[in-house]
């Protein structure tokens, strides 16, 4: 699956091509000289019409050119979801003792996520394994939730970057009387509906910087921590309802009554929200982004032959942006889901689940159980 990165530099590029030549923004406001103008307008917007191909080049040449958001150079780096454990288990120190007695192999697996491989008689073995893994489940949904809020501050910029760039052409179009101010109307409120929905971004991966900051205990000690691009590639195929079940099941067997009834409750819960949580990444990644990107490309093909005009490939810029975002949300959902499976399956009880119904960029939405 194409890296969602990718589809944020072609929107990118594109907004940047728009600013770079003022003739783009001329093309559509003079009343003479109309295919001369167009024709350089084109050689500025078109000149990544080959789309990915044509961007990696740019990429290469400009290997510092990525945008990156605020606190992406921050403090220590947390690279991975097993770093992020790691480093949570470094704040209680309590728990030198039940990791030590894990051993190295079921530390690894845990650490790595890998909860479905550990011996179901686990935390009836070794006292306050419970507490390794609560924190280790604590860990790891910091870590995913604060990269995807900073994946869609990035993709929000490019939308607010679109609707600029939109609100920038008709008021040129009003100042040389090509437009009324009712038809610049609905592009100013889109931007100004792009700078809130940037403020909300901005917000949300505030917020989920400093929950990660708490949970690795650096709480004024560190503004924020340095973060990968990009969540993790979801999975192809999501485990089995049958290996999920008979996990399940072992897990329930080590269980006093009590405990087992509530953990087949919370079981049907967590994966339920795996399998649906699943299902919307690969949709929203995989047919609507490609349909996103053959349009987008499409666009610009139209575009360069004078058959499609500039508020068509902002438009277009926004909406891929837009299915970006939503991609990111679908992901980070997924992720949190599985998190919570697994410490389900190792007999844990979150306060809630994921309830897939939040659009991108906000912190994940949750349902009680």
């Amino acid at each position: 699956m194409k890296s969602l990165f990718s589809h944020r530099t072609t929107s990118h590029l594109l907004v940047a091509g728009i600013f770079a030549l003022p003739m783009a923004i001329s093309a559509q406001t003079a009343s003479s000289s109309q295919e001369s103008d167009w024709r350089r307008a084109n050689d500025a917007v078109g000149s990544f019409k080959r789309g990915h191909a044509d961007v990696l080049n740019w990429e290469q040449a400009n290997p510092g050119a990525s945008t990156t958001a605020p606190g992406s150079t921050m403090g220590v780096a947390i690279p991975t979801a097993e770093a992020a454990v790691r480093m949570a288990w470094t704040v209680h120190r309590e728990l030198v003792r039940p990791l030590s007695k894990l051993g190295p192999q079921n530390e690894q697996l845990i650490a790595e996520g890998r909860w479905t491989e550990l011996d179901p008689s686990l935390q009836r073995r070794v006292e306050d394994a419970d507490e390794v893994l609560e924190v280790a489940a604590a860990g790891r949904k910091a870590w995913i939730e604060a990269v995807a809020a900073q994946q869609v501050l990035k993709h929000q910029r490019d939308m607010l970057d679109a609707a600029q760039a939109a609100f920038e052409l008709g008021q040129r179009m009003v100042t040389v009387g090509n437009w009324s101010k009712l038809q610049l109307s609905p592009v100013q409120l889109a931007a100004s509906n792009a700078r809130m929905n940037l403020r909300r971004a901005q917000h949300a991966a505030t917020l989920a910087q400093s929950n990660l900051v708490k949970t690795m205990g650096q709480t004024g000690l560190q503004a924020g921590f340095s973060l990968p691009d990009q969540l993790p590639v979801i999975p192809a195929q999501p485990m089995t309802e049958a290996d999920l079940q008979k996990r399940g099941d072992a897990i329930r067997n080590q269980l006093p009554d009590a405990e087992s009834l509530r953990n087949r409750a919370n079981s049907r819960g967590a994966m339920n929200a795996y399998m649906a949580a699943h299902a919307l990444a690969q949709g929203s990644q995989g047919d609507v982004l490609k349909t996103r990107e053959f349009i987008t490309e499409e666009t610009v093909l139209h575009y360069n032959g004078m058959l499609k005009s500039v508020w068509d490939l902002l438009d277009e810029v926004r909406n891929q942006s837009q299915a970006t975002v939503d991609g990111i949300g679908a992901q980070r959902d997924f992720w949190i889901a599985e998190a919570d499976l697994q410490w389900v399956l190792q007999g844990g009880s979150p306060d809630s689940f994921v309830s897939l119904g939040g659009a991108g960029g906000d912190a994940p939405a949750a349902a009680g159980h």
